[in-house]
C-alpha cells in the first residue's frame, strides 16, 4: 500500500499528536502509535490529547505560508514571491510544487484525525471516562476543524474527494473528487454541527482559548454559504447573537499586534508558544510535526535585515490605500516609510533598533543610512530603496507580518541570537471579515443601505473616526489618480483588499464573489497585460519608478488560475483525481 494511504488509514492514532496551541497550556502532547481506543484512551487528557491533535494539523508553516498564505496573497498579485517558488508571481504553479503537496497531505491527515476521533469520543463517553459535556465540545470541535480543512481546499482546488466516514473502516485513499458545491455543502453541515456543540468564546477557560467556537462555527458556516450563494442563509448565520461576543479592536494597529493574540476581534487563530528555554533558530521546535514556533513571519522582512525576504509588496496596493487610511502602514511599508507597529517601535524605537542596522550604520555601509546622514529608521530611504542585494524585490514589504518585535530574522541579535522563528499565532479569521462578508451579501440581496453602514463599521475604525463617505483608490497601479467607486460590490472587494492583505483571506473573498469577478478586480488593479511573464518596471511615479526591474510582476489572471493545479503525487495515488483545466 502507498505511503500516504497508510498515513490516512492510520492517522489518528499515529505518534504524531503533538498538538497546537501550548500558548493557552491546551493541548498537551501524548502519543498514541499503534493505541486503540480502549488500550489508550482511559482518560479524559488521552481523549482530548486526540482531538489536539487535529489543531497541529495547522501548526504546520508550510501549510499556512506556503499553501494558504500564498494563495490568498500571491493570487491577487498584492504581494509576490521572492526565491524558488516565483512561478506565483506569473500564475505558472505547477503540480508538481511541493507546497501543494503539503497542502493536499496535510489537509487529509487532519480529517482523517478528526473522522477517527467520533467513535473514540464516543467510546470514551460510553465508559464514563469522560462526560456528555467534554463529549459534545470534543464532538464540535472535529466537525468544525474538518469543516474548516474543507473550506480551504474547495476554496484553493475546487472539488476534491469527500472522506467523512466516521466509523475507522479501511479507506484506500480512491474516492474522485466531489464537485465544489458539495463539498461547501459539506462545510455548512459540520458547521452547523459544530454550532449546537462548542463554547461560546466568553464561556472557554483561559486555559482553553484559541478552540474552536460557536462564533468561528457560524463564520464559517456563512462563508461557505457565501460559495453557494445563499447569501439570506449566509446573512442568517453572520447575524447569529453569538457575534455579540466579538468586537473591533478600536484601534486597528492592534489586530495583528504581538500582545494582542486571542482578542475579541478573533474568531479563529492557529495557536504557536516558544517553550521555556527553546532556542529560536534551526535548533528550536520548529519542525513539524508539533512545530510551536514558526518561519511564517520574518521570512517576510527585507533581506537587508534578515537574510531572507521571500515575499514582498507591490506599490500598487501601497499607492491604493486611500489618503488617511491607518491601515496603509500597518499593511504594507516601503521607501521612506516608518514601521508602524507599536510594540516594534516600542520595544525597539522602530528599524534603527535592529542590531543589524546599528551594525551596519557603524561600518558605514549606506543601505543602513538615512538620507539626513543618520542611522537609517525607514524601510529604505526615498533615494536607496531596499531591492534586496540582487535588485529583485520591489522595496515594499508586508507590515502586518512585521509585528514580533522578538524576532531578528536569519541575522542576530546584541546577544549573539539568531531569532528566526517566533511565536505568534495566525489568525484566519476575525470579526472585521464578517462584517465585511455581511455586506457582500446585503449588496446580493439588495440591502444596499445595511451594506453600507457595515463597510462604515470598518472604514471609521481605519480612519480613527470617521471615514470619507466616497470610497476611492488613492492611485491607480500607474500612479493615475483613483475614481470614486460607485458600484456596492466594488466597494465590498475593494475593502476586502485594503483590511485583510497581508493575512489569510483575499483572494479566496474574491474568487467567493465569483471567478469572474475576481479576475476583473484583480486585473485592473494591477494593469495586467496577457501574455507577460516577466518582471516589469515599476510605472508609478515615485522612489521606484527608474525604469528597472526589481520584481513587480503584470500577469493577467485568468478564470483557470481561479484555481490551483491537483497536486501530481495525489494523482498518482489515486487514479480517479482528475485534473483542473488550464494544468
Amino acid at each position: 500500500m502507498k505511503k500516504w494511504k497508510i498515513v490516512v488509514i492510520i492517522a489518528a492514532f499515529s505518534g504524531i499528536l503533538v498538538a497546537v496551541a501550548c500558548k493557552r497550556s491546551f493541548l498537551a502532547q501524548k502519543s498514541t502509535f499503534q493505541g486503540t481506543a480502549e488500550g489508550t484512551f482511559n482518560t479524559p487528557s488521552d481523549v482530548i490529547s486526540l482531538v489536539n491533535a487535529i489543531y497541529d494539523t495547522y501548526q504546520n508553516s508550510d501549510l499556512l505560508k506556503k499553501c494558504i498564505w500564498y494563495r490568498a496573497n500571491f493570487g491577487t498579485h498584492d504581494f509576490f514571491n521572492w526565491g524558488g517558488d516565483v512561478f506565483w508571481n506569473n500564475y505558472q504553479i505547477p503540480a508538481t510544487f511541493g507546497g501543494l503537496t503539503t497542502f493536499w497531505n496535510q489537509s487529509y491527515i487532519g480529517i482523517a484525525r478528526a473522522n477517527s476521533a467520533f467513535a473514540v469520543i464516543s467510546d470514551a463517553e460510553k465508559r464514563s471516562i469522560i462526560d456528555g459535556g467534554l463529549a459534545n465540545r470534543l464532538r464540535g470541535e472535529a466537525f468544525f476543524l474538518r469543516g474548516m480543512t474543507y473550506y480551504y481546499l474547495a476554496a484553493s482546488f475546487g472539488g476534491v474527494p469527500l472522506e467523512v466516514d466516521t466509523s475507522s473502516k479501511i479507506n484506500l485513499g480512491l474516492r474522485p473528487r466531489s464537485t465544489r458545491d458539495s463539498v461547501f455543502q459539506r462545510v455548512v453541515a459540520d458547521m452547523q454541527l459544530a454550532e449546537g456543540l462548542l463554547l461560546s468564546k466568553t464561556a472557554l477557560s483561559g486555559a482553553d482559548l484559541g478552540r474552536a467556537t460557536k462564533g468561528a462555527a457560524y463564520a464559517y458556516e456563512g462563508a461557505a454559504r457565501m460559495w453557494l450563494k445563499d447569501y439570506s442563509g449566509a446573512l442568517t448565520a453572520f447575524n447569529n447573537p453569538e457575534f455579540n461576543n466579538y468586537h473591533l479592536l478600536p484601534n486597528f494597529a492592534d489586530v495583528n499586534e504581538y500582545d494582542h493574540q486571542n482578542s475579541d476581534e478573533s474568531l479563529f487563530e492557529v495557536q504557536f508558544e516558544k517553550k521555556s528555554g527553546d532556542p529560536q533558530d534551526w535548533n528550536g521546535s520548529w519542525n513539524p510535526p508539533g512545530g510551536e514556533i514558526a518561519w511564517i513571519d520574518d521570512f517576510s522582512w527585507p533581506q537587508e535585515l534578515t537574510g531572507q525576504g521571500y515575499d514582498y509588496g507591490n506599490p500598487a496596493l501601497w499607492q491604493s490605500y486611500q489618503h488617511g487610511d491607518k491601515r496603509k502602514l500597518l499593511t504594507i511599508c516601503g521607501p521612506g516609510d516608518t514601521l508602524a507597529s507599536p510594540g516594534i517601535v516600542k520595544a525597539l524605537g522602530g528599524l534603527k533598533g535592529y542590531y543589524q542596522v546599528q551594525q551596519g550604520f557603524k561600518a558605514g555601509n549606506p543601505i543602513y543610512k538615512a538620507d539626513n546622514g543618520d542611522t537609517l529608521n525607514t524601510v529604505g530611504t526615498l533615494t536607496r530603496p531596499w531591492y534586496g542585494d540582487d535588485k529583485g524585490r520591489s522595496g515594499y514589504y508586508c507590515a502586518k507580518k512585521w509585528r514580533d518585535p522578538n524576532l531578528t530574522g536569519g541575522n542576530t541579535n546584541s546577544q549573539g541570537q539568531s531569532n528566526l522563528f517566533g511565536d505568534q499565532n495566525q489568525i484566519l479569521m476575525r470579526y472585521a471579515e464578517v462584517i465585511l462578508s455581511r455586506a457582500e451579501c446585503k449588496v446580493h440581496t439588495g440591502d444596499i443601505p445595511g451594506a453600507m453602514a457595515d463597510l462604515a463599521l470598518v472604514r471609521n475604525r481605519a480612519w480613527g473616526g470617521t471615514a470619507p463617505t466616497v470610497i476611492a483608490d488613492s492611485a491607480n497601479f500607474d500612479g493615475t489618480p483613483g475614481q470614486p467607486i460607485t458600484d456596492p460590490l466594488q466597494m465590498v472587494l475593494s475593502e476586502y483588499r485594503h483590511e485583510l492583505s497581508g493575512e489569510y483571506s483575499v483572494f479566496f473573498d474574491l474568487c467567493r464573489a465569483g471567478a469572474d469577478v475576481a479576475v476583473a478586480f484583480i486585473n485592473k488593479a494591477n494593469g495586467t497585460v496577457d501574455g507577460s511573464y516577466n518582471p516589469v518596471p515599476n510605472p508609478a511615479p515615485g522612489p521606484t519608478h527608474d525604469g528597472k526591474q526589481h520584481g513587480l510582476y503584470n500577469t493577467s489572471l485568468t478564470i483557470n488560475g481561479t484555481l490551483l493545479p491537483i497536486p501530481q503525487v495525489a494523482r498518482a495515488l489515486n487514479p480517479n483525481l482528475t485534473q483542473n483545466p488550464g494544468y
